[in-house]
């Protein structure tokens, strides 16, 4: 099977970067070969597949060593079963662009030879700023050929959600990047699965899984592992696999059709999430 890449994309605080490592922890346990590519400032996107270590960034090695002193496995670590950790990491605090050191990052990665490795996936966790070049690098440069957007029935993660699908759209033509689906992270919002269901179908693509939410993912995290990795045995890490197991087999992958404002308050109103409110007033700024 080619090497796929992916970009994990989603409102800042939505459980991205959770969800994308108890996934990549699914499919290492299934013998897949993947590299994880933290794309995140807080560098915060492999610390579960490391048992806690805060690996040093590709920007403070740079900083610190300066381009031509830098060697691959002072910035790519093997955590659980093998996957490969790296995190592009971010400026120092009020100075330069965070969007700009992921371009910084994922460039010198490509000269130190990370990506010629035998790799079965390349995991992007990337924060949802798509008006940012930076964060818009996966798709823009076709670093990635899937979109997954992480999501909620919440309706500033749907609002998020829809204009991540607008970035895609604006690069799938140059850069050939599709969106692969949505992942329902929940947040026990009254009638989120189905209502993020039709946010999908609207989108034209698919939820292409729904995880519950479970305590079990917050006292993996405590005990710096992720939920396959801490109980192997609890009905959370099967939900993270079968949600790794959707994403091998997956077939759909579409051009999304984001939709207008009106259609999205819309929805949200049809399913109850906004209360009170008449039907054409508008409830998002």
């Amino acid at each position: 099977m080619a090497r796929r890449s992916i970009a994990i994309y989603g409102k800042g605080g939505i459980g991205k970067s959770t969800t994308t490592q108890n996934t990549v922890a699914a499919l290492a346990e299934m013998g897949k070969k993947i590299m994880v590519v933290g794309c995140d400032p807080k560098a915060d996107s492999t610390r579960l597949l490391l048992g806690g270590l805060i690996q040093k960034t590709v920007l403070d090695t740079l900083r610190e060593e300066g381009g031509d002193e830098v060697e691959l496995p002072s910035v790519l670590i093997s955590g659980y079963r093998g996957v490969q950790c790296t995190e592009s990491g971010g400026p120092e605090p009020g100075v330069g662009c965070a969007g700009r050191g992921i371009i910084t990052s994922i460039n010198l990665l490509e000269q130190l030879g990370a990506y010629e490795q035998e790799l079965d996936y390349v995991f992007y966790d990337v924060l949802g700023d798509v008006v940012c070049g930076g964060f818009a690098m996966p798709m823009r440069e076709g670093k990635a050929q899937e979109i997954y957007i992480v999501c909620s029935g919440e309706m500033m993660a749907m609002y998020a959600a829809n204009n991540i699908s607008k970035g895609i759209v604006k690069f799938a033509n140059a850069g050939g990047v599709r969106l692969g689906g949505i992942i329902c992270n929940s947040r026990n919002v009254d009638n989120e699965k189905e209502m993020v269901m039709e946010f999908a179908r609207q989108l034209g693509t698919q939820m292409i899984h729904f995880v519950p939410r479970h305590n079990d993912v917050q006292r993996a995290e405590i005990n710096r592992k992720t939920v396959i990795e801490w109980n192997s045995e609890c009905s959370q890490a099967d939900e993270y696999r079968t949600l790794a197991r959707k994403i091998n087999q997956n077939q759909m992958f579409v051009i999304p059709k984001p939709l207008e404002m009106e259609s999205l308050e819309k929805l949200l109103i049809d399913f109850g999430l906004v209360e009170g409110v008449a039907p054409g007033t508008q409830v998002l700024a």
